[in-house]
C-alpha cells in the first residue's frame, strides 16, 4: 500500500480561512505539520495564562487537541508584536522595518520553515503557504523533490495598484487613507517570486483570479474555491418596517479601498429613511472627510467578533462597496445572519451572490448604484427581508467544510498526481 503524502502548512497567526484549510488537510489524512507562530490548547500553561486580561488575545490561538502533535511554533516575533501593539511603540511596529512588525514576523517563520525543509524534507511532498510568507521556504523546497503551493487570500499587488491608484487620482479627499503603496520594491520581488515558484494557486474568488493576469509571467494553473459561511442564524426574527427607517450596516477597515466614500454619498440626504451604522478603526485624524462623514453617523470603533454578528443579525441590509478585495468574509458572515449584502465586481460577491436574489452587485468606484437600490428599498422594503431569507438559504447550501472538503480534496489529488 502506497503511504499518503503528507504537506506542511504555513501561516503566521492561523485565521479563519488557515483553519479551515488544517481540518480539511487533517480529515484527509494529508497533513503532515503546521507551523505558525502561537497555538494554545486547553489545559496547557498558555492557556491558563490567556486567562490574565491582558493576554486574553492568546485565546484567538486557541487550537483543537487533535492538532496538537501536528503543531510547531515559532512564539517571539509574533508575542513581541502582540505586547506592543498593546503599549503602542509604534517604532517597533514600522511597516517593513519595525522589529516587531507583521512583515518580520512572516519572513521569521518563512526562514524557520526552510530550515526544517532543508533537514527534514524526505518527510513531506509538498509546502502549502500563503502570501508574503513562503519565499525561503519555496526557495529551499526547488532544493529538494517537492512541491509548492501557494495561497493568495488577496489579489496581485500589480492590479491592486492600478486600480486604486486611478481612485487616488480623482478622490484625493481619501487618497490618504489608500495604504497599499508603502511596499517596498524588494517585498514586491520577493511576492512576484513566490508566485513564479509556485506549482498550484489557490484564491478565494473570480476576482482573485483576475487580477493575475497582469502578473508579467506565466503562472501554475489557479484554482477558485470560494470560503464557507458561518452557521446560519435560523432564530432570525425580521421587524415590520411600519414607519421606521431601514437600517444599514458596514463592517470594515475605515479606509477607501472599502469604497466609504461612495457609501457615505449614497446615503447622503436619506437620513429620513435610512439609518447608517459603521464599524471598524481607520485614521480618522489624518483623513478629515472621514472625520466629518462619521460624525454624521452611528460610529463604533471595534467590537467582538460575536457582537459583530449579534449587530448584522439587527440590521436590514449591510452594504460592502470595496473597490479591492480578494474576497470580504463580512460579506458571508451578513448573510449567514439573514441579512443581504450590496457589494461590487470587486468582491467574492459574484462567486456567492446571485444579483436581485440574496443579495446586489454593483460596479465598484460610483455611488449611483447603490443610491438606486436604496431609493428602491425606500419604496419596497420587504424586497430586503425577502433577500435575507434567501441570503439565509444560501448560507446554509455552504458551510465552511464545504471549503475545507473542496481545498483538500484538490490539494491531494494534486499531491497524487491527479490535477
Amino acid at each position: 500500500m502506497v503511504q499518503q503524502k503528507k504537506i506542511i502548512l504555513l501561516h503566521p497567526t492561523g485565521n479563519m480561512n488557515t483553519r479551515a484549510a488544517l481540518r480539511g488537510f487533517f480529515d484527509a489524512g494529508i497533513l503532515g505539520r503546521f507551523d505558525t507562530c502561537i497555538a494554545c490548547f486547553r489545559n496547557t500553561f498558555l492557556y491558563l495564562l490567556s486567562g490574565i486580561p491582558f493576554l486574553k488575545d492568546l485565546r484567538r490561538r486557541e487550537y483543537p487537541e487533535y492538532l496538537k502533535q501536528f503543531v510547531r511554533t515559532r512564539p517571539m516575533r509574533e508575542a513581541g508584536r502582540q505586547i506592543v501593539s498593546r503599549i503602542k511603540i509604534k517604532s517597533l511596529l514600522k511597516h517593513e522595518f519595525g522589529f516587531f512588525c507583521i512583515d518580520k514576523v512572516c519572513r521569521d517563520l518563512d526562514k524557520h520553515v526552510a530550515k526544517t525543509i532543508k533537514h527534514h524534507h524526505e518527510q513531506f511532498a509538498a509546502v502549502y503557504a500563503y502570501d508574503n510568507c513562503a519565499f525561503d521556504t519555496f526557495s529551499e523546497v526547488k532544493s529538494h523533490n517537492m512541491k509548492c503551493i501557494l495561497d493568495m487570500p488577496t489579489g496581485y499587488w500589480k492590479a491592486m495598484r492600478e486600480l486604486l491608484s486611478e481612485e487616488r487620482e480623482s478622490n484625493q479627499a481619501w487618497a490618504m487613507t489608500l495604504r497599499g503603496f508603502n511596499d517596498s520594491e524588494e517585498k514586491l520581488r520577493r511576492k512576484d517570486l513566490e508566485l513564479a515558484m509556485a506549482d498550484k494557486i489557490y484564491v478565494a474568488s473570480s476576482f482573485t483570479k483576475k487580477t493575475m493576469e497582469l502578473y508579467p509571467g506565466k503562472l501554475a494553473e489557479i484554482e477558485v474555491i470560494p470560503y464557507g459561511f458561518p452557521p446560519v442564524r435560523r432564530s432570525r426574527v425580521y421587524q415590520p418596517f411600519g414607519t421606521r427607517k431601514i437600517k444599514a450596516l458596514f463592517v470594515g477597515g475605515l479606509s477607501q479601498q472599502k469604497g466609504l466614500s461612495y457609501l457615505f454619498e449614497a446615503v447622503n440626504g436619506l437620513e429620513n429613511h435610512i439609518e447608517l451604522t459603521i464599524v471598524g478603526r481607520g485614521d480618522l485624524d489624518g483623513c478629515p472627510a472621514l472625520e466629518s462623514a462619521l460624525e454624521r453617523l452611528n460610529y463604533i470603533p471595534s467590537l467582538p467578533h460575536n457582537e459583530i454578528l449579534d449587530l448584522m443579525s439587527e440590521h436590514d441590509l449591510f452594504i460592502f462597496p470595496s473597490l479591492f478585495d480578494g474576497f470580504g468574509l463580512v460579506i458571508t458572515e451578513a448573510m449567514s445572519q439573514g441579512t443581504p449584502v450590496i457589494t461590487t465586481e470587486r468582491t467574492c460577491g459574484p462567486d456567492i451572490i446571485t444579483h436581485g436574489k440574496d443579495g446586489w452587485i454593483v460596479k465598484a468606484g460610483s455611488a449611483k448604484p447603490i443610491r438606486e437600490l436604496l431609493m428602491d428599498f425606500i419604496r419596497h422594503p420587504e424586497t430586503l427581508q425577502e433577500a435575507g431569507r434567501n441570503a439565509m438559504m444560501t448560507a446554509a447550501s455552504r458551510p465552511w467544510n464545504c471549503y475545507e472538503q473542496e481545498l483538500a480534496a484538490s490539494v491531494k489529488r494534486f499531491l497524487n498526481g491527479n490535477c
